[in-house]
């Protein structure tokens, strides 16, 4: 078995920019949620990619996030995305989404989320990640929120998993 390292987090944050024109828009000329869902979640990967260096990383749940401000037609998306923390074959990666506005560079947080990657072999096993080593105090706090973050989520998927079990199959609305 291969020894874990520790990665930086500079190492494999990521980045990622858009133009938004009209077929990513709803009727108000907004951006579609879930256009930004996707966008947050291809640039989330990346960052997951570079860090567990495994065949590939797969989604395993995206949480809190949130819409703070819509992302008009014409203006500049901007998404970062962090490894927060390693665990033993995951990772929750945070992302912020900026807008620029094209004439004045001016920023505008317009959405966050923190999603949870497994990585995976080319078998879809999952397969160990290396350690996180967080350098700034940002990155501290973020590190310390993620384990926190994850014990919540546990509880709720064994909450949601008695819940599925106690249902009958069908559709319930």
């Amino acid at each position: 078995m291969q020894e874990k390292r520790q990665r930086t987090v500079v190492e494999s944050q990521a980045e990622r920019s858009e133009v938004i024109f009209p077929a990513d828009a709803n009727g108000l000329g907004n951006l579609f949620g879930g256009r930004l869902m996707q966008f947050i979640d291809l640039v989330g990967a990346v960052a997951a990619y570079r860090h567990a260096r495994a065949t590939t990383v797969v989604t395993a749940s995206m949480d809190s996030l949130d819409f703070v401000a819509p992302v008009h037609v014409g203006e500049v998306l901007i998404l970062r995305a962090s490894v927060n923390r390693a665990f033993r074959t995951s990772m929750e990666v945070g992302v912020k989404a900026m807008v620029e506005d094209p004439k004045s560079g001016e920023l505008r947080h317009v959405s966050s989320a923190y999603l949870t990657y497994v990585a995976v072999d080319e078998k879809g096993n999952p397969v160990p990640v290396d350690c996180i080593l967080p350098e700034t105090e940002h990155q501290k706090r973020r590190y310390e929120d993620a384990l926190k973050r994850r014990e919540a989520r546990s509880g709720e998927t064994e909450r949601k998993k008695r819940v599925r079990k106690s249902l009958e199959t069908g559709w319930y609305l």
